[in-house]
C-alpha cells in the first residue's frame, strides 16, 4: 500500500487493560484521537471529551485517549492508576489506551502518522512535533486525518466539525 494511502485503521495499540487493539475495530466511525495526561492544566478537558463521546457515540463517534508522560512528567501513573483516575474524576467511558510516547525516536507509529498527516502550524518547517498534552486529531469515517487542534482548544469547540463529519457517508 502506498504510504499516502494509509489510514489510522492500519495501526494497532494496546488498550489500558493490556489487550492489543486494532484501530480497524473503529472503522466507519468519526474519531477524535487525543494524547492525554492526568496531572496537566488541560486535564479537565477529560470532562468535555466524555461529553462529546456520550453525545455522539450513537451516531458513530468515538474518542480515543492515549496517555503520555512526555510533557512535564504529567502522566506518571500505572495503567491501573490512570484508569481509576479517569473513571473516578471524569467518568470516562471512552477507550483509553496504554501509555505511549508521541514524539521522538520511541513515538508510537500512530502518532508518527498523525503528525505527518497534520503537522500543525509549525509543521511546514519542522517535524510536526506535538507540543503538549491534549493535542487532538479529528479523523473521518474513512480513517483519514482531517484536522489537528492545539492543547488549548476545548473539546466543546469541536462540535461543528464533528457534526459535519458525522453527516457524511462513507465513500
Amino acid at each position: 500500500m502506498a504510504e499516502s494511502a494509509r489510514t489510522v485503521y492500519d495501526f494497532s495499540a494496546e488498550i489500558l487493560e493490556g489487550r492489543p487493539a486494532r484501530l480497524a475495530e473503529f472503522a466507519g466511525r468519526v474519531l477524535l484521537i487525543v494524547n492525554t495526561a492526568s496531572q496537566c492544566g488541560f486535564t479537565p478537558q477529560y470532562a468535555g471529551l466524555e461529553r462529546l463521546y456520550r453525545t455522539y457515540r450513537d451516531r458513530g463517534f468515538a474518542v480515543l485517549g492515549f496517555p503520555c508522560n512526555q510533557f512535564g512528567a504529567q502522566e506518571p501513573g500505572s495503567a491501573a492508576e490512570i484508569g481509576a483516575f479517569c473513571e473516578k474524576n471524569y467518568g470516562v467511558s471512552f477507550p483509553i489506551f496504554a501509555k505511549i510516547e508521541v514524539n521522538g525516536e520511541n513515538a508510537h507509529p500512530l502518532f508518527r502518522f498523525l503528525r505527518r498527516e497534520k503537522p500543525g502550524l509549525l509543521g511546514l518547517v519542522g517535524s510536526g512535533a506535538i507540543r503538549w498534552n491534549f493535542t487532538k486529531f479529528l479523523v473521518d469515517r474513512n480513517g483519514r486525518v482531517v484536522a489537528r487542534y492545539a492543547s488549548m482548544t476545548k473539546p466543546e469547540s469541536l462540535t461543528k466539525d464533528i457534526e459535519t463529519l458525522l453527516g457524511t457517508k462513507q465513500g
